[in-house]
């Protein structure tokens, strides 16, 4: 199955934005993308039971999907569509870099 490097993207785009709208609904009790700054965007309360144990399954992803991105959530009072563009603009240099690496290893070999 090949898929285009824009459907791609737009695939990353939207996995991500909804995984981190999910996650701050779930886990922080805020109906928001990205935390207010000042609040710790990796970190969580203290969670009991079975949100601790899927916070702590789930923290890779949030390291690789939100983790270069923290300096900019410590800005004092950033414009809202700075952040959105910013993780946007993340995740498409992202998206286009696993896209690249999956074309490659998709390749079929030369046999010598």
């Amino acid at each position: 199955m090949k898929t285009s490097r824009k459907k791609f993207v737009s695939l990353i785009l939207i996995s991500g934005f909804a995984f981190l709208f999910i996650y701050n609904v779930i886990f922080r009790s805020v109906v928001r993308l990205i935390p207010e700054s000042g609040e710790s965007f990796l970190g969580t309360e203290s969670l009991t039971g079975w949100k601790s144990t899927v916070s702590t399954i789930l923290y890779p992803i949030k390291i690789v999907l939100a983790g270069p991105m923290v300096p900019l959530l410590n800005l004092p009072d950033p414009p809202p569509p700075f952040l959105v563009i910013a993780f946007a603009f993340y995740w498409t240099i992202l998206a286009l870099v696993i896209h690249y690496l999956i074309g490659i290893m998709k390749r079929p070999q030369l046999k010598t």
